[in-house]
């Protein structure tokens, strides 16, 4: 019989959450307040409202999913407001049992007058910040009886924008008017890089990593390929999204020409019929050998399965994700939220999916957790790094065996 893992003891085991997006995961109640505040219109004003018009358990389109993007980024065009929806996000973890999270967001979104996007990149940070010294603050965490909560940044850059995206957007494309397209994208990365390392550098803000976001198909990654090298070169880890709406060779690529450490969604990874290149004759044979590439490097895969459920029709049945064939093909993945809000889901309800649907039992659960911890972008030396994954799998393997008792209040 399949080991069954309760919900219940997921909620208090360490987590991580490596693929979370600051303004997909804002609470409803404050964005409600926010909203009213700034004068912002939403289709209504009670959390059952907001969840019956944007932010649904499924959505028909991917444009259905991201049209909620445009009410919280609205939001959030203010230090105050900024720093208040990452504290909050940074609690809500806490409260689940998440120990480690990586925020990522594009500051160009929310960069307009003498609010730059390292100015951005610091609000984050700020309120990041105030959660983590309060949680660790925690005699149970001063005591080293649990292990405290950490956090990185990974800034965000944009496949494609126009003048509509923000006030950035539109003075950057007004300033590159006569340039090739693809290029602007690319000098807008490469913009967002210098922005996260004077942010890293300069102002201590814990910028772990660079992101590629946005539609896919017909914006490769490898047009940002001068900006990943920047970032390379300085020392930034590197995550894309890829192989979410494209097929394998867009994997291939960011992983080669953007030097990428991790992979957002990669859901059609081993998908042959996903192919388009057309020089690429033994599909087959193509996938079997990227999905060794991969594991032979610890390519790590940021699943989001609810998210893949609500924007991919071809996984309404959560049992038909590739999640499985990941895990058969000794994949390094994690499990990932992606947008909390948009989503409607936790770290927590991500794992017990996974278990329920694909029959993880303890080992198989542990590697996923561990990878998640390991293969973070975390951002203390090695020494520390390795040091505090080792507390939280000790920490693991107490609530497991039951010797750890309950966190007050949990």
């Amino acid at each position: 019989m399949a080991e069954t893992i309760p919900r219940d003891l997921i909620a208090r085991l360490p987590k991580t959450d490596l693929h979370l997006h600051l303004d997909g995961s804002i609470r409803l109640p404050s964005l409600i307040e926010l909203a009213r505040q700034a004068n912002v219109v939403l289709p209504s004003y009670t959390e059952e409202g907001l969840r019956e018009k944007v932010f649904r358990d499924q959505y028909a389109s991917l444009e259905e999913y991201l049209q909620g993007f445009g009410y919280t980024c609205a939001v959030m065009q203010t230090r105050e407001n900024l720093e208040r929806v990452a504290r909050e996000l940074a609690e809500d973890n806490q409260a689940e049992g998440v120990r480690y999270i990586e925020v990522r967001f594009a500051p160009q979104l929310h960069a307009h007058g003498d609010l730059t996007s390292v100015e951005v990149l610091r609000a984050v940070d700020a309120g990041l910040r105030h959660a983590k010294q309060a949680f660790n603050a925690r005699p149970e965490i001063v005591s080293g009886a649990e292990p405290p909560f950490e956090y990185g940044i990974i800034a965000c850059a944009m496949r494609f924008f126009n003048e509509h995206f923000s006030t950035f957007h539109k003075n950057f494309v007004e300033a590159h008017r006569y340039s090739d397209k693809d290029r602007v994208y690319g000098l807008a990365s490469m913009e967002m890089v210098q922005a996260a390392i004077q942010a890293r550098d300069q102002h201590g803000v814990p910028v772990v990593g660079f992101d590629l976001a946005g539609p896919e198909d017909g914006y490769p990654p490898g047009d940002h390929h001068e900006a990943y090298g920047l970032a390379h070169r300085n020392f930034l880890k590197k995550t894309v999204h890829a192989g979410e709406a494209y097929g394998p060779e867009s994997v291939f690529q960011a992983i080669t020409e953007c030097y990428a450490d991790r992979i957002g969604h990669g859901t059609l990874l081993l998908n042959p019929k996903a192919i388009r290149d057309p020089a690429i004759v033994d599909r087959g044979r193509y996938v079997r050998n990227l999905a060794q590439f991969i594991a032979d490097r610890r390519i790590t895969i940021e699943v989001c399965l609810t998210s893949n459920q609500q924007t991919n029709p071809a996984y309404r049945k959560l049992e038909d994700h590739p999640f499985r064939g990941m895990m058969e093909h000794r994949l390094s993945v994690t499990l990932c939220t992606d947008n909390r809000t948009v989503s409607h889901t936790t770290v927590t309800d991500e794992v017990h999916k996974a278990v329920t649907t694909f029959g993880l039992g303890m080992k198989d659960l542990k590697n996923v957790i561990v990878y998640g911890f390991k293969r973070s972008f975390y951002p203390g030396n090695y020494t520390i790094k390795r040091e505090y994954v080792r507390r939280c799998m000790e920490y693991f393997e107490r609530v497991v065996d039951g010797t750890q008792p309950p966190r007050p209040g949990a």
